[in-house]
This record gives structure tokens, sequence and C-alpha cells, in this order.
């Protein structure tokens, strides 16, 4: 949806930061940034370490959001220098579960929901490119050790899984998982700045 709303998207994810960071600092509260691995933008290594700077393209279509969250960081890194606010960053990476939104755009679930219609299975590129998938439950741990960390360790820390797959062993799996469904597989061109 943030390439429906970029402007919407940029300012949720820097003024909003920026506003929850008042609050945080008013109520003395603790603050954990949810980023994302997107501030790596296309990486010129791998796997990306956390203190990797990364390779990001600021007038893509992609980096409303991109920007955003290293806005975000860039934020919660100056209030904790300034206000000696107590902050946590963490870099979320491609995570799914239960009750995802079926049109969201993301790729495990569109592979899903394809194959459950008898879709066509789209992947964009030759579905050589890999991704890592963590389960909601782990990265709900991954948090949780985060915020509990009294040691003060700020982060950045990147939650994702470090085993990856292809986008066609992805496609492969839910055919599997779906026996009955009909479903094709169908290649198209990659989006622009697609990482």
């Amino acid at each position: 949806d943030y390439q429906k709303y970029p402007i919407e998207t940029l300012m949720a994810n820097s003024l909003g930061t920026k506003k929850m960071l008042d609050l945080a600092l008013q109520c003395r509260a603790k603050l954990l940034l949810a980023s994302t691995s997107e501030i790596y933008g296309d990486p010129l290594e791998h796997p990306q370490k956390e203190s990797y700077w990364g390779n990001v393209n600021t007038l893509s279509g992609r980096a409303c959001y991109d920007e955003a969250k290293r806005c975000a960081e860039t934020l919660c890194m100056d209030y904790y220098r300034h206000y000696g606010l107590e902050i946590r960053l963490v870099r979320i990476f491609i995570t799914f579960g239960p009750n995802m939104d079926i049109n969201d755009g993301r790729v495990i679930s569109n592979v899903i929901v394809q194959a459950l219609r008898n879709h066509p299975i789209t992947i964009y590129g030759d579905g050589s490119h890999t991704r890592s998938f963590q389960y909601i439950d782990d990265l709900i741990g991954g948090l949780i050790k985060m915020m509990e960390n009294e040691s003060g360790f700020i982060g950045p820390v990147n939650l994702g899984n470090p085993n990856e797959i292809t986008i066609n062993e992805l496609a492969k799996s839910v055919l599997k998982l779906i026996p009955e469904s009909e479903s094709a597989i169908i290649y198209c061109k990659l989006p622009d700045d697609d990482p």
C-alpha cells in the first residue's frame, strides 16, 4: 500500500516516529522502533550485517518507505544521544503467519492465494532470487528479548531467518502443500528497484 500512499507513508514513518519519541520522552518510556531490512536498499553485501549502510536509491518509487525508515532510525539515535532516551532498534525481515491480508502484495500471500484460487502463480524475475521468511512467533520472541535486554544494548538488530530459499522453491513448496491446485507458474518483469 505504500506505493499507493507515498506521502502518507513517508509522514507516518518519519513524523509519526518523532511524535512517538516525544511521547516516550515525556513518559520516560523505552521505545522500540520496528524498522526494516528495506533500509539496506539493493544491497551490495550479502548477508547484510547491521553495520552495513546500504545501497539505496532515494528517488525510486520505493523510497517513500525505505527513506522514512532510515529517517526514523536517525531520529531515534538523535533522541538517544541528545536526551538519553532508552531506545531499541530492530530491522525486521520478511515475516509471515496467520491472518495476513490476502491482498497485501507480499510474495508469500500472493503465491498461497493464487494457488488456492487456481490462478497463475506470478513470479517476478526468473525466480532464482532468494528470500528468507521468518514465522511471526519468532519475530515476536526477538522483539520481546530486545525490549527485556537490560544491558543497554540498543541495536540495531536484524530479525529474520538466516536460511534463504528461491522464489521458485517457495512456489513449488506451496503447490506441494495444495496438491489440488491447478495453478501454473508464470514469470513477469521484475519491478524497478526491487531488492
